[in-house]
């Protein structure tokens, strides 16, 4: 009913409010590292929401390891993410982007596949050609973000299915934001993290080239799941 999907919305909206407010307080260190964050009647007296709010903001970052839950104890401060994600962009860039990379993970992976199994020799040269161009940005030690985007969309037209190259298009602008970051967090990381990005890409693009869809798939998916855990990393996050 029209009622049940606002009041969805409604809360959909309010923690995706909670969390930033939330992930911004644990940036700035209000709450440190191991620190124990307030129950949830407390974060929901502060905010002036529904636990089931709180409960859902507190979930993501769970989802995003920025937090982690003990049984009977509460929530704790898992990491601090780095203070870049703040000042990279607005705050409430930060929620979009964390719902852009759980809907990439829904409709990539199976892209990917597709794309093992209909790529044409063209779509193949194509991608060799971006996997040069994000090597030689490793190389440079320069953003190489438009061409990560890119090798993507890449991807995705070797998929043939036209309503995932529409859907991928659709969040061109939260998606190249998400990359943006991801890749300045990791210029800014031990060259061992250029590698390791650089390394999911090639081998995304291997299994694609030698027609391995369930390989293709595996590869995609935990690319970008990766993806979306290095920009929660803090900068004391884990080398290589």
């Amino acid at each position: 009913m029209p009622g049940d999907s606002d009041e969805s919305l409604r809360q959909a909206k309010l923690s995706d409010l909670v969390y930033e407010r939330i992930f911004e307080a644990i940036v700035s260190g209000d709450y440190p590292t191991n620190a124990r964050l307030p129950s949830e009647v407390e974060l929901a007296e502060r905010y002036k929401v529904s636990r089931p709010v709180v409960r859902e903001a507190l979930a993501r970052l769970r989802d995003d390891q920025v937090i982690i839950s003990r049984q009977g104890s509460g929530s704790f401060v898992q990491r601090r993410p780095d203070s870049s994600t703040i000042g990279f962009g607005p705050l409430g860039s930060i929620a979009d982007m964390q719902r852009c990379f759980e809907f990439r993970e829904a409709i990539e992976g199976y892209t990917a596949g597709l794309a093992a199994e209909r790529r044409s020799e063209e779509d193949a040269e194509g991608l060799v050609a971006l996997i040069a161009e994000l090597r030689e940005a490793v190389s440079r030690g320069t953003l190489g973000a438009e061409a990560d985007f890119r090798f993507h969309l890449a991807v995705a037209d070797a998929s043939r299915n036209r309503f995932l190259i529409t859907a991928l298009r659709s969040v061109e602008t939260h998606a190249a934001f998400g990359i943006r970051l991801a890749r300045s967090l990791s210029l800014a990381r031990p060259r061992a993290r250029l590698l390791e990005v650089q390394a999911e890409h090639e081998e995304i693009c291997a299994a694609i080239l030698a027609g391995n869809a369930d390989a293709a798939s595996a590869a995609m998916l935990a690319h970008l799941r990766q993806a979306r855990l290095r920009v929660f990393e803090g900068s004391d996050g884990l080398e290589g």
